[in-house]
């Protein structure tokens, strides 16, 4: 199939799997008694993960995990810089602070953490079983707040059809899965021919294609009325993105890092996170929208350029390591 062919049949993949998903996450979620902002950052994330968690485990396997560990840091930069930017160029967003209350320190310490852990050169084994362990305390915690919240809610009287939601949810997720792999696989070609860096590759072009669906996601939400689910679906996704695929990743195979690439990547993923913090009154408004579309183009002019350049090196401790080796 034709590069670009593939990327816009995504795209229209996108857009129909996140009107079908997104219907059927508000539906169980008044259904479980459980708040839709949950039900976003926990079963809607994972799902719109679900492209970048394909290719990272498949890039993994195959030997190239830095194409894996790029397209997840690039993803979340993404998520927020520009998915979420265009969510509140077109409508703006509404989400109270004590919705994401939970959510945000986890989400802003991620990158954080993965900064720490890839000084040494290497996100090895351990450091994946380590972010892994993470990932599920951040589950089981929320899992715990929807079972309080299921107990103190009164059961809805709507009527609800478990088939057709079932339906819904399983066609909207085969489609967003779908989208993503067919826009990563039109992305990806059309950077081969141009010969770019794996690591920008995955940072920039891969991890676009694996956002369309939470970009559908989240613009569908704000067209029904439902602005915790956009919000909580990214939060959820650059979660997922950062602690449960890049650890699956590092578990299969260690990923080598390369300082001023990585560092990049996880500071503006730092940055972008902060950015996204509703103000008192819950807003984020199209100015915020705004500024976080220029951190993005600062962003993709960072990376690109580091990709071009040809001097830049692993770390410096392990360069040392690998010299300390000597030839095998």
């Amino acid at each position: 199939m034709n590069a670009y062919l593939s990327m816009l049949l995504g795209v229209i993949c996108a857009g129909v799997g996140g009107e079908f998903f997104v219907k059927a996450v508000v539906s169980v979620a008044k259904k479980a008694r459980i708040a839709p902002r949950i039900v976003a950052t926990t079963v809607a994330a994972f799902a719109t993960s679900s492209p970048e968690l394909s290719v990272s485990i498949n890039s993994a396997i195959s030997g190239h995990p830095e194409i894996a560990f790029g397209n997840a840091l690039g993803a979340n930069v993404i998520n927020i810089a520009l998915i979420l930017a265009i969510a509140l160029i077109v409508a703006g967003m509404n989400s109270p602070r004590e919705s994401v209350r939970r959510d945000f320190p986890v989400a802003f310490m991620t990158p954080v953490l993965m900064a720490v852990l890839a000084l040494d050169g290497e996100l090895s084994r351990i450091d994946g079983l380590l972010m892994l362990g993470m990932f599920l305390t951040w589950l089981v915690v929320t899992l715990t707040e929807a079972h309080r919240m299921r107990q103190s809610t009164a059961k809805s009287e709507e009527a609800f059809h478990p088939w057709k939601m079932l339906g819904l949810s399983v066609t909207g997720l085969v489609l967003l899965f779908l989208s993503g792999n067919l826009i990563v696989d039109g992305a990806s070609r059309i950077a081969e021919s141009f010969g770019i860096d794996p690591f920008v590759v995955g940072a920039t072009i891969v991890a676009i294609g694996t956002t369309m669906p939470e970009l559908a996601t989240t613009l569908i939400s704000l067209y029904r009325g439902h602005d915790e689910i956009g919000l909580g679906t990214i939060l959820g996704s650059n979660i997922f993105n950062g602690l449960f695929i890049v650890s699956l990743a590092a578990i299969i195979h260690p990923i080598p890092t390369e300082f001023l690439e990585t560092m990049t990547a996880l500071t503006f993923g730092a940055i972008v996170i902060g950015m996204a913090y509703p103000d008192k009154s819950g807003r984020l408004g199209r100015r915020r929208g705004i500024l976080l579309i220029g951190i993005y183009v600062v962003y993709m002019v960072t990376i690109l350029q580091r990709g071009g350049d040809e001097e830049n090196a692993p770390l410096p401790q392990a360069a040392g390591a690998a010299a300390a080796a000597g030839p095998n």
